[in-house]
């Protein structure tokens, strides 16, 4: 005895149904605790009605996701630039509309199913028509829950967004790199120079005391010199 179906009640139109988005967020942030951070992060999700889901941390990096009505998402996307800084932020949505639609008519047709079904099962009259009958009744009753398990996924993605958001530690600034070409060559050149010329300056500023103690001697020995010899050409006139 083949089971028959009974016409499944109709579905509302999707163009007349509100749209169904499964929105969710990545969100990169730098901070000088990642635990810390993670933690306010976690603290943020369960103040908004949300809670902490999948976690891993050490002390340079870590990754935590939480689940958040989809209305308080963009809200507290924002609020994380208060635990962190925030390097890429990204947020998207996904329309689950159709499918929605599609599985609860698939859901109302089993179900229609299942009663006409238990209808049969109700009034079978052999042994053979009720194992047939309940054979089939079995197998209707969980795709029926498949379906209804899958409707509620569907919905609790729509109504609870997920946001993965991955820490770091602030980098150590890295020292200024050098210049290179004709801007580098003139500038290493012009502080040789600078360099070079200290050295001579500290050199001539150590002699300078040295060049006036023999200095004044040479000076004394050179004058008397050149007045013997003025003094030898005027008698050598007379």
């Amino acid at each position: 005895m083949a089971p028959q179906q009974e016409n499944a009640p109709a579905v509302q139109p999707v163009q007349q149904q509100e749209r169904q988005l499964v929105r969710t967020a990545d969100v990169d942030l730098r901070a000088d605790d990642v635990l810390k951070a993670i933690g306010q992060v976690k603290d943020r999700a369960r103040a908004v009605g949300g809670f902490a889901g999948q976690e891993n941390s050490t002390k340079k990096s870590g990754s935590v996701t939480v689940r958040v009505p989809s209305t308080e998402l963009d809200k507290l996307v924002q609020d994380l630039a208060n635990v962190g800084e925030v390097t890429r932020s990204e947020v998207k949505s996904q329309d689950v509309t159709d499918q929605l639609v599609d599985v609860e008519s698939r859901i109302a047709t089993q179900r229609a199913s299942v009663e006409r079904l238990r209808a049969l099962f109700e009034r079978a009259g052999s042994t053979s028509e009720v194992a047939q009958v309940e054979s089939e009744l079995t197998k209707r009753q969980a795709e029926l829950e498949s379906m209804q398990r899958r409707s509620e996924s569907l919905k609790g993605q729509v109504a609870m967004a997920t946001l993965t958001v991955d820490v770091a530690t602030t980098p150590i600034a890295p020292p200024e790199e050098e210049k290179v070409g004709f801007l580098g060559a003139l500038a290493g050149g012009w502080n040789a120079l600078v360099a070079v010329t200290g050295v001579v300056l500290i050199g001539l500023g150590a002699m300078l005391p040295f060049a006036v103690a023999l200095g004044m001697p040479a000076f004394a020995v050179v004058y008397l010199l050149r007045r013997r010899r003025r003094i030898t050409q005027t008698n050598e006139a007379g």
